[in-house]
């Protein structure tokens, strides 16, 4: 093999090469600027397409006669071709559908033909004529004209009916796009949804903003970031975290209902369930608590889902999941008992409120335990290991601890807890939402707390933001916020069970 510009290339390649070569011999521009189109094949399938099957002689013949008054002028990539003597059927797609064509030597210009002669599987053509169906029931296109528009110098994969390697349809998704049309629905459905969204918070008053992506703090969740610098100005700068803190800024400054659209980044493993680069949706409403969002979140994922899938009741894996509302509610630590396996000796209500307990429960499910942990992140691990992936129908979880929450106001009954809840579907966290804190003074303090955990080692805890607290200084209403992993939503509702398959360019580890 010779290397070129692709990497090895093989005798495919090489003849590939030639027939360019040849085509530009015939005098056809290699990549010309443009062509234009009279319909995309979409859209003569979609007005056309009842045309197709199989018919009697002569209600063939009378199809065909309205059929031939119809000029198209097409565009698409040559996805199969049948060379039959002076004759050829190929099909041609845009993307999202395929139609026939029919060429015959003596109806096209010799140049033409010999063009014809030198296509490739993958090619892009162009074709002028006119619709017919054949005897056989396929609505095709019967070629008049031929154009050029641009060659495939690697050969498309062999076989038209999936691409099977899982690290090839992640790294070349392109080929994985040409191949595989169900990848393409589920990204077309990932687009409905998200559009879907827009329409429901746009009808309801709410505002989309873009707050910035890369802060001069690490804040907003606790993560450990991405660090990048900014010469110019000769700082540190963080992918951000979240866009948290800033949307709260923007209800200080007056707007009532605000969301974003937008990514986040964390530099976490990965996994299933977790991409470094990822979509959220968050939201806040003045005047609003948690409970108002969780009627709220109900309201938009059952449209969603309604809208989308057709349906309240899905497939996810082994899983029928019913949207239907209203859904369950649970706290963290009535989960913990409720799911509690039942290999093991579970613990009394009361032994999730003593510290000195936690330690052994953890260990008795096989839970990972550092003795810096506090009570309420023992907590949530032990809610973790337990619970979490066991909530397959949608479940508002809640009680959470105070300090695994450090931006939520507390409980007015218990403080040890936050007014706060997760969203569990399919064993994903979907959301998470509660009422904001707006007390400058207990927001200091709260960070003061979390600056003490990054002091004995905790790298996700959050920083101090004085300019948050300046802000919250010149008073902000009551206000609920929200935020849904767009991601983890997609995966749910187009069945898929990795994340890396729902978002088009996930990262991996470089090519060896």
């Amino acid at each position: 093999m010779s290397r070129g510009i692709f990497g090895e290339e093989n005798e495919l390649i090489r003849q590939r090469r030639k027939n360019f070569e040849a085509i530009c011999a015939l005098g056809f521009e290699p990549y010309p600027h443009k062509f234009a189109r009279t319909h995309t094949i979409t859209e003569i399938v979609r007005a056309y397409g009842h045309y197709a099957g199989a018919k009697p002689p002569e209600e063939l013949e009378r199809v065909n006669a309205e059929l031939r008054q119809i000029a198209v002028r097409i565009a698409g990539r040559m996805m199969t071709t049948r060379l039959m003597g002076r004759a050829a059927f190929a099909h041609l797609s845009d993307g999202e559908e395929r139609l026939q064509i029919y060429i015959r030597s003596n109806e096209v210009s010799e140049r033409e033909w010999r063009l014809y002669n030198h296509l490739d599987l993958g090619d892009f053509i162009g074709v002028e004529g006119y619709l017919f169906v054949t005897r056989t029931g396929e609505l095709t296109v019967h070629v008049e004209r031929l154009h050029f528009l641009a060659k495939a110098f690697l050969p498309l994969p062999e076989k038209w009916h999936g691409l099977q390697d899982i690290e090839t349809r992640y790294r070349q998704r392109y080929l994985d796009l040409l191949a595989n049309r169900s990848s393409r629905e589920v990204f077309v459905r990932r687009a409905q949804i998200i559009r879907e969204i827009r329409r429901f918070f746009d009808e309801r008053g709410y505002i989309e903003v873009e707050t910035p992506m890369l802060t001069p703090l690490a804040t907003g969740a606790a993560a450990r970031p991405f660090i990048t610098h900014h010469n110019a100005l000769d700082i540190d700068l963080y992918a951000r975290i979240a866009p948290e803190l800033y949307l709260k800024r923007l209800i200080v400054g007056g707007f009532e209902k605000v969301y974003e659209l937008n990514r986040n980044f964390r530099n976490e493993g990965l996994s299933t369930k977790h991409n470094p680069e990822f979509t959220m949706l968050e939201f806040y409403e003045a005047y609003s608590d948690y409970h108002d969002l969780m009627e709220l979140t109900e309201e938009l994922i059952t449209h969603v889902v309604r809208t989308v899938c057709g349906s309240l009741v899905i497939e996810y894996g082994e899983h029928r999941i019913d949207f239907t509302r209203p859904w369950r509610r649970l706290t963290v630590k009535e989960a913990i008992l409720q799911y509690w396996p039942d290999t093991t000796p579970a613990p009394a209500p009361e032994d999730l409120d003593a510290p000195g307990r936690l330690p052994e429960w953890l260990q008795a499910v096989g839970g990972r335990y550092d003795p810096r942990w506090s009570h309420g992140q023992m907590l949530g691990k032990l809610f973790e290991y337990v619970a979490e992936e066991k909530l397959i129908q949608p479940t508002f979880i809640l009680g959470y601890p105070t300090e695994l929450s450090p931006l939520a106001k507390q409980s007015e009954e218990d403080p040890n807890i936050v007014h706060r809840f997760e969203l569990y579907i399919g064993g994903l966290e979907i959301a998470n939402a509660f009422c904001e804190l707006n007390d400058p003074v207990e927001q200091y303090r709260r960070f003061e707390q979390q600056m003490r955990l990054r002091e004995r080692g905790d790298e996700e805890a959050m920083v101090m933001d004085e300019d948050f607290i300046r802000a919250l200084g010149y008073g902000m209403p009551p206000t609920a916020g929200e935020g849904i992993g767009i991601d983890r939503l997609v995966m749910l509702l187009t069945n898929q069970r990795s994340i890396r398959d729902v978002i088009l360019f996930p990262h991996m580890r470089p090519e060896r």
